[in-house]
């Protein structure tokens, strides 16, 4: 009886130690597919607000700079009303913005 009984056991413990075996090898693969995913799936970039005075200082002059330029294209628009001109003039102030923030606010765009 007590062979019997050894016997049993080490065959428990033998079931007990493949399906420890297994589950640690399933472990591994889900370990190994997450690692992967991680590496292939981009990271969303954040951007965060400085609040220094000098970035208060730029955001309110390119908040001067956008409402100028939308002031010009809004008085061309309004008081010529020409789309070829409204579209010339729409370059021309593309063009002219990197100009007026380097020599009005002395920095570079």
């Amino acid at each position: 009886m007590s062979k019997e009984r050894a016997r049993r056991r080490a065959e428990r413990e033998a079931e007990r130690a493949r399906a420890i075996r297994a589950n640690e090898e399933r472990q591994a693969r889900r370990a190994r597919r997450r690692a992967l995913l991680a590496r292939l799936t981009p990271r969303p970039v954040r951007f965060y607000r400085q609040g220094g005075l000098i970035a208060r200082r730029h955001r309110a002059q390119n908040i001067v700079v956008a409402l100028g330029f939308l002031f010009v294209q809004a008085i061309v628009w309004l008081m010529w009303g020409s789309l070829p001109l409204s579209l010339a003039v729409l370059v021309f102030s593309l063009l002219l913005v990197p100009v007026v923030v380097t020599l009005a606010f002395d920095r570079r765009i």
